[in-house]
């Protein structure tokens, strides 16, 4: 009886699993999908005039079911609920609906649409990328200090060498360095770029290729490879993107665990 009775789920765990249903979640996922429907729909005039009350009383519904799914799992988790990242990103966005949108505060009414980002918290594939990409933010600060010296030394090297027939473009270090990134980015580099100098230097052909080869080419690949290399990892290893829910999943099984291990230390006191 007092094995049952320990291991019987407290009205904290019932909202919860009531939460985690997968009807639950598939349902908020379709309202946030709808939210974010209802406010791209308002950017346009026409529509906003033609049918903007309705979609203000459905965005009041939706956001208010968003409110209730916020309360019940602070009551679930009490102070538990503010150590997660992400129940605290998703109270910060309910919350900015209810700040005046007013005046000077008139940008808050825009960041309304921070509520999308919701589904990345909802979705499980793309909580393990987010995943990824936070561990592997170390990885990638190393590659953006090569680039940065790559660009840095390509861009002293150009300015003094194109500076003078090309000031617009090599004029200064600043100038070089956004002339250079166009060039990495592949966008119009050869026409507006590469043929003009090399109509006055016919070896700078060599600089261009060089810098698209280890800039384009192999730094951009190395972000590429750190980001698949952390999401290999991040799914190798579920704790890191378990969220709050493998937790209480954890603590569930201690609790049964203990149970039973109270159970058995009764059964043998008692004998």
């Amino acid at each position: 009886m007092d094995h049952a009775a320990s291991i019987t789920p407290t009205w904290k765990e019932n909202i919860e699993n009531f939460m985690a249903h997968s009807w639950v979640q598939h349902g908020l996922i379709f309202l946030i999908v709808v939210n974010a429907a209802i406010l791209g729909i308002e950017t346009s005039p026409s529509a906003t005039e033609a049918i903007g009350p309705a979609l203000h009383i459905v965005d009041h519904v939706i956001l208010w079911i968003f409110v209730a799914e916020l309360v019940l799992l602070m009551a679930a988790r009490g102070p538990r609920f503010f150590l997660d990242p992400w129940s605290v990103f998703d109270f910060i966005v309910i919350a900015i609906a209810f700040l005046p949108a007013t005046g000077s505060l008139s940008v808050l009414r825009a960041l309304r649409v921070l509520r999308v980002l919701r589904l990345i918290n909802k979705v499980e594939s793309m909580r393990v990328v987010v995943a990824a990409l936070l561990h592997s933010l170390p990885g990638l600060g190393s590659v953006f200090g090569l680039i940065m010296i790559i660009f840095y030394v390509a861009g002293v090297v150009a300015t003094n060498l194109f500076a003078h027939d090309f000031p617009d473009k090599f004029g200064s270090l600043s100038h070089t360095i956004f002339t250079l990134f166009q060039v990495m980015t592949l966008e119009g580099w050869s026409e507006d770029i590469a043929r003009p100098v090399m109509e006055v230097f016919p070896n700078a052909w060599i600089f261009f290729v060089l810098f698209v080869l280890i800039a384009t080419f192999v730094v951009i690949n190395l972000f590429v490879a750190v980001i698949v290399d952390s999401i290999s990892k991040v799914q190798n290893d579920p704790t890191d993107a378990g969220g709050p829910e493998s937790l209480v999943a954890e603590i569930k099984t201690l609790r049964a665990e203990l149970a039973d291990i109270k159970s058995l230390m009764k059964d043998k006191l008692k004998m």
